[in-house]
């Protein structure tokens, strides 16, 4: 299927072509067709994938079909909702790039920058708004968002808003708009709680599985360290010395971690930036910006960023921290490996993190392949020794023929 089938308007496919964009993904090619026919629905689908333009696109198409009937409305017709400040700037600037041929008005807001220039925006009317959930609530309480002509509500990467706590929140904003309203639900997994919000806010949605048997993308090969936590720092430099190329994403879980971190690698002459809850929007922006225009080729991060950055060609991945949070490893290792490139990631486990891999491997129904060649290598958990691969089934329950090839390596 090529773009120009969809039933999008002209102005629609020529800000698609500009962007060299002509084959849409399999999400989109589910999605779009759906939203276009004003369903609810659950998307679950892999980061990467394009969900942004999945609902970006129909949705600037039935603005564009409205926007005919009610010229003079200065009323905000489409909300979405999204967990960090980093995804409502790039859902940002999807919309404004999809929507430059039309008369549509997009902003954003969220916290960390001032609130007044933001007001200002809003005062004078816009079309679709992007936001964050605590800013949202603030600016709603203080009279300078109505959200009562709401017909389209997007809450995007809902996973991500649960662990960050956010669910009280989008339950208060979903209840602030319309009863009848389209709502789409966009996130990486769908966990019970996500399940449990989408039954109770969702008419009859209807379900979009991508690869839903396939948690993490096939071309990410995933590598296991063990180590003793000490000797982290020197893993790292020494693999950055002598294996590690190219555009590469280091995960923290601590913002004190992330200034050490680069303390350390600024010492050794590498070229790094970071970001992390405590910096400033334009502190965060311009790290960005410098990771992406390859003034550093390593960025350092929180898992603020785990799913708020859309950077191409981004080599490798390593995982300094494990995540206690399993979804949150899938996150972090998709900012590599994306648009069907091929990527790399690369998690260092110290003891006190094994029971967080133990989740992970359940979660990709997989074990992560263990690397015993580095100067710092301790024997891994007990239960890795015992059980070299995790066995996967198919649906009817028999063990699937990879798994049944014995291996005389536990990893």
């Amino acid at each position: 299927m090529q773009f120009s089938e969809l039933p999008l308007h002209k102005s629609i496919l020529k800000a698609v072509a500009e962007e060299r964009f002509h084959s849409p993904t399999q999400v989109q090619e589910k999605a779009i067709p759906l939203v276009l026919a004003k369903k609810n629905i659950i998307v679950s689908a892999q980061t990467g994938t394009g969900k942004t333009a999945a609902f970006a696109l129909p949705i600037i198409q039935l603005l564009l079909e409205k926007q005919e009937e009610e010229k003079e409305s200065k009323k905000i017709k489409s909300l979405i909702v999204t967990p960090t400040r980093e995804l409502a700037i790039q859902i940002l600037e999807n919309f404004t790039r999809f929507s430059k041929h039309t008369a549509l008005t997009t902003t954003a807001v969220f916290g960390g920058v001032s609130l007044d220039p933001q007001k200002e925006i809003l005062k004078n009317g816009v079309d679709i708004l992007i936001a964050t959930p605590g800013r949202l609530i603030d600016l709603q309480m203080q009279g300078n968002i109505d959200l009562s002509a709401i017909e389209i509500l997007v809450l995007d990467e809902a996973d991500l808003m649960l662990d960050m706590g956010f669910i009280a929140d989008v339950k208060k904003i979903e209840a602030l708009c319309p009863k009848k309203k389209q709502t789409l639900l966009f996130s990486a997994t769908i966990p019970e709680k996500i399940d449990q919000l989408a039954n109770r806010i969702l008419k009859n949605p209807i379900k979009i599985e991508i690869n839903p048997e396939e948690t993490t993308a096939k071309n990410i090969g995933q590598l296991l360290y063990y180590l003793p936590k000490k000797n982290k720092t020197d893993l790292c430099l020494h693999l950055l010395r002598h294996t590690l190329n190219g555009k590469i994403i280091i995960f923290r879980r601590t913002k004190l971690g992330v200034d050490k971190l680069e303390q350390s690698l600024l010492k050794n002459d590498y070229k790094v930036t970071s970001i992390h809850g405590d910096k400033t929007q334009s502190l965060r922006n311009k790290a960005i910006e410098d990771f992406k225009n390859k003034k550093a080729n390593i960025l350092i991060a929180t898992d603020v960023a785990a799913r708020g950055i859309d950077i191409t060609n981004v080599d490798a991945i390593i995982n300094f921290d494990i995540s206690n949070i399993p979804e949150t490893y899938v996150h972090r290792i998709g900012r590599t490996g994306r648009a069907g490139k091929s990527g790399i990631a690369l998690s260092f486990c110290s003891p006190d993190e094994n029971s967080y891999i133990k989740l992970i491997e359940s979660l990709i129904e997989k074990s992560i392949k263990i690397i015993t060649d580095h100067p710092y290598v301790i024997n891994p958990p007990k239960h890795r020794k015992k059980q070299p691969n995790t066995i996967s089934k198919n649906k009817k329950g028999r063990k699937s023929e990879a798994s049944k090839k014995k291996k005389k390596r536990w990893y």
